[in-house]
């Protein structure tokens, strides 16, 4: 007999959130997480509002401050946000921007004719999840002031002044009712505006951090615009030509900017951006970009019979081929760019293919015949890659032959999980037979499978795919995730095209990747060349969220029967100086782990696998621009630029082993 509910579902029951109360509400909607992230996304769709006025020519100077009270305040110089009364609200235009989701100038193509904003979303989310905000406005000779308090105006728009300049000043200070962590990093903040000063050129952004006695100051401008960003990101990479290829021209209101340099190493860094935002995920414009390439330097090649193979008979590169070595930036504005979810990193316009394709490849033909010794060198370095991709398929084909998904085998030394669903699932690589036995027998069978990994797998930055694929650990890898691997391809025309052993991540059998190794320098050594691969030739596991590091504790503290696992030295510290406290009489005993192997079943089973316990780090890409470059800096060819990263970041370094 069914039970009649008790409570009727009516009319009242239906809640409406006013203003900004959405937002404080379902905060993540909005900005993405109330972590790190999310805190430091405050400050991007601040700046970003200002950018905007750069993109129309209004403003050339932004200034960020990190205040002392741990505020934060952009200024531009831009033409300053109106404070008229908006016709239909009633009330000045600054108040309707700041109180308001969804208003904005962005809307009115007269006055931004692109943008990279929320589209009016940015800058009243920020407000609402602020304890206050003060915006100062310049404008017609005066200085107005408002301000709120969690997202609600608790002054009028009051003229404070008068001002011979123009522009806005936003200061905020994030509630720490919704954010995690409050702690900003000037890093990571200076590593955005970096990128938006290489996105526009000749733009003047400085980072000033008041917190410390002396404070801290960085600058922002390149004259070069995208060429610099270039040579920013390639310099380690032993460029194969000087001359930074560019392109710059416009087909109806969508303006196409590239710059673009091959390096002798094998991996291709290719950043793309719609109206200052990073398409991580690439899009429309990117696939136009690749077709372009890959025509374009295959019809030069074939004009002056430069593609023969080995025996003198012609062939036609693939576009893997032709991107090998390539860092390249692709920059856009789109009047009304059509992003693929929430996160804008995929762009879908598809008019915007055809416009990309079309100025890549116009513009890249000019280059090649005015510069035949360079284009020379390129179709050179795509042929050496075209006999190394071609030695490779063996490989490949055998990866195929041995996927579960195609009906072969597992790798022997996999201990696989029962459970089929690959949501459920979890896979742990680990450093060393040793460890691996003992994650074997501490492990949940039902959803938790053990990849043991034998030694360092091959450096993926410095190694050619055939050379990749014909390592042991790569394979097992490769074979127990069921992706396939590469793919993406293009053909002679551009056209994508697609194999049974491309990578896919819908064939994913696990969720869940888990790098496990050491906490020593063998074990950090190895987890970064397992990064480099995932980053380098599967970076969807990355972008999608489905690879973490495990956390194994460095410290087992014992005192009689308690026994503690400390994850860090502070935390051994407190947990020592609690123990003593609580009990002067009897011993401590420390003990430092220095590998997995030192660790029983049941150990390492409630320090490190048990998901009621455990600590895992998502691996995420907060800005590719410098992901890309760390890559190629510790991980390529260049002494140098490895040797100068260590000098700055060793002050940093802890439980380095002696």
């Amino acid at each position: 007999m069914e039970t009649q509910q008790t409570t009727e579902y009516s009319a009242e029951k239906i809640q409406v959130l006013k203003g900004l109360e959405a937002v404080r509400k379902r905060p993540a909607m909005f900005i993405g997480d109330v972590g790190k992230r999310g805190l430091h996304h405050l400050v991007y769709e601040v700046v970003d509002n200002s950018v905007d006025e750069a993109l129309v020519g209004y403003c050339t100077a932004i200034k960020v401050i990190i205040e002392a009270n741990g505020s934060v305040s952009v200024e531009d110089n831009g033409r300053g946000i109106p404070i008229d009364i908006h016709k239909t609200e009633k009330k000045p235009a600054l108040e309707v921007v700041m109180t308001i989701l969804h208003a904005g100038g962005k809307f009115d193509k007269g006055s931004y004719k692109v943008s990279g904003g929320l589209h009016g979303v940015g800058v009243s989310v920020v407000n609402a999840l602020s304890v206050w905000l003060e915006a100062e406005v310049h404008r017609h000779g005066f200085i107005y002031k408002q301000r709120y308090e969690r997202g609600k105006a608790v002054t009028n728009v009051e003229k404070k002044g008068t001002s011979q300049k123009t522009g806005t000043k936003i200061t905020f200070m994030p509630d720490d009712e919704i954010f995690q962590t409050m702690g900003w990093s000037f890093d990571v903040i200076a590593e955005r505006l970096r990128e938006l000063a290489y996105l526009n050129k000749g733009l003047d952004i400085v980072l000033i951090d008041k917190r410390i006695d002396e404070e801290k100051r960085e600058r922002f401008k390149y004259s070069g615009g995208l060429s610099d960003f270039v040579k920013f990101l390639d310099g380690s990479n032993n460029p194969l030509h000087n001359k930074i290829i560019t392109i710059s021209r416009e087909k109806g209101s969508t303006p196409v900017d590239v710059a673009m340099r091959y390096g002798e190493g094998f991996s291709d860094n290719i950043l793309s951006f719609v109206n200052n935002i990073n398409t991580i995920e690439g899009g429309t414009h990117l696939s136009g970009f690749r077709s372009a390439l890959t025509r374009g330097m295959n019809s030069y090649g074939a004009k002056n019979n430069l593609l023969k193979g080995s025996k003198g008979e012609k062939i036609t590169l693939s576009g893997e081929d032709f991107r090998e070595g390539l860092t390249a930036i692709l920059s856009i504005k789109v009047a009304e760019p059509q992003f693929e979810g929430q996160t804008k990193t995929k762009l879908g316009n598809g008019e915007v293919k055809g416009i990309v394709d079309a100025i890549v490849y116009e513009g890249l033909s000019d280059f090649l015949e005015q510069n035949p010794s360079i284009s020379k060198r390129i179709i050179g370095k795509a042929l050496l890659a075209h006999r190394s991709r071609e030695a490779a398929r063996k490989a490949r084909d055998l990866i195929r032959r041995k996927s579960a998904l195609e009906g072969g085998s597992l790798p022997g030394k996999l201990a696989d999980c029962s459970n089929s669903d690959p949501s459920m699932c979890e896979i742990y690589l680990v450093e060393g037979d040793s460890a691996g036995g003992s994650a074997k027998q501490g492990r949940d069978r039902r959803f938790q499978a053990i990849l043991p990994l034998r030694g360092k797998v091959i450096n993926a930055e410095k190694a050619r795919v055939d050379r990749l694929l014909s390592n042991n650990e790569i394979q097992s890898i490769i074979t127990a995730l069921g992706t396939g691997f590469g793919g993406d391809d293009e053909d002679e025309n551009g056209e994508a095209k697609k194999n049974a052993a491309d990578f896919n991540i819908e064939k994913l059998r696990y969720h869940k990747v888990i790098i496990m190794t050491d906490a020593d320098v063998d074990g950090s050594h190895i987890r970064t060349l397992l990064l480099t691969f995932l980053y380098r030739k599967m970076p969807q596991l990355i972008t999608n969220g489905n690879v973490y590091i495990a956390q194994p504790p460095l410290y087992r503290i014992k005192q009689g029967k308690k026994e503690i696992y400390a994850y860090s030295d502070e935390e051994r510290d407190v947990q020592v100086k609690r123990m003593k406290k609580a009990n002067k009489a009897t011993k401590i005993d420390i003990q430092r782990y220095k590998g997995l192997g030192e660790m029983n079943p049941d150990q390492l089973w409630s320090t490190t696998m048990d998901p009621e316990k455990r600590t895992l780090q998502n691996v995420a890409i907060n800005d590719a621009a410098e992901a890309t470059k760390t890559f190629t800096d510790l991980m390529g060819s260049d002494v140098e630029a490895r040797r100068t990263f260590i000098e700055t970041n060793a002050k940093f370094v802890v439980n380095l082993d002696a």
